[in-house]
């Protein structure tokens, strides 16, 4: 493990590793993605008062430097003497918020554009402004019931994807710099595709776009996303009913909490005739264990 990170970074997880046709028990390493609540202590010595800013899906670690770096970025302090401290807040309510709730106390002289703050910011680790201000919020939009009888996919088939996904990415060949969110029938057709510089924005699209056509909710549907698998994006293919969710890169700790908790079926690392399934294995068939 890297030395530079902090232990509460990475977490180990059981997986079934698949490469070609066969299948074996391994442990991964995920990247941790925690929110974390950002809040404001503000106004003159005495009169102190205190205000949510932001949640921010992150991995844990130097968690002021990004609060710090945060309020610089968006205009809400301009120098270090604007910032007279950041500490994690001792006053919550719930065990897993311990650590994971940060007060950047302002300068007692310095103007404060409530209004703005009126706008507060939901930054995620990779989409930048959504709106929520509190972690429950996050935790609390409604879901759909996934299907229990399936869909259930050929192991095979979902080596398959990646190929047809990046052969349907016009954009992506002319730029190399989009990501992509697919829809792919239990057969493998490809059904719908959108790219765009930004992961989320890709998936709203695609979910957009289902849900203008009267096609939610897409419970006979893989997705498959290019990059990471983010509690976001796993939360919005569960907002849609999608099933079965592929990514080509790594899921989060989140992530898979979320899948899990969804009863979503979620593969990492698709490429290459390998994949990771982190859970809900029993919706992909074939597979020859070791």
């Amino acid at each position: 493990m890297n030395p530079f990170l902090p232990p509460t970074s990475y977490e180990y997880a059981a997986v079934q590793k698949v490469a070609g046709a066969e299948m074996r028990e391994a442990a991964d390493v995920l990247a941790v993605e925690e929110p974390l609540e950002i809040r404001l202590g503000y106004g003159p010595a005495g009169q102190r008062e205190q205000r949510p800013l932001s949640v921010t899906m992150r991995t844990p670690g130097h968690d002021f430097e990004l609060t710090a770096g945060f309020l610089l970025t968006e205009g809400l302090i301009r120098s270090r003497a604007d910032l007279t401290g950041i500490l994690y807040c001792p006053d919550v309510q719930k065990e897993e918020e311990r650590e994971n709730v940060v007060r950047a106390e302002l300068a007692a002289g310095l103007p404060l554009d409530l209004p703005r703050l009126e706008r507060n910011f939901y930054t995620s680790s990779s989409c930048g402004v959504c709106g929520k201000t509190s972690i429950d919020a996050v935790h609390a939009a409604a879901c759909p019931v996934l299907p229990t009888d399936g869909p259930h996919v050929p192991a095979a088939l979902i080596h398959e994807l990646p190929e047809r996904q990046r052969a349907a990415q016009a954009l992506f060949e002319q730029t190399g710099g989009l990501h992509a969110a697919a829809l792919f029938s239990p057969t493998g057709e490809l059904l719908l595709l959108r790219e765009d510089v930004g992961r989320h924005n890709a998936l709203d699209k695609v979910i957009g776009a289902a849900l203008l056509a009267g096609e939610l909710p897409l419970h006979r549907h893989i997705l498959l996303v290019s990059g990471r698998a983010s509690f976001e994006l796993v939360q919005k293919a569960a907002v849609a009913g999608i099933p079965i969710m592929a990514a080509v890169g790594a899921p989060s700790s989140l992530a898979v909490q979320a899948a899990t908790n969804f009863g979503m079926t979620l593969l990492g690392f698709v490429r290459q005739q390998r994949y990771n399934i982190y859970c809900g294995g029993w919706r992909i068939l074939g597979n020859v264990e070791l």
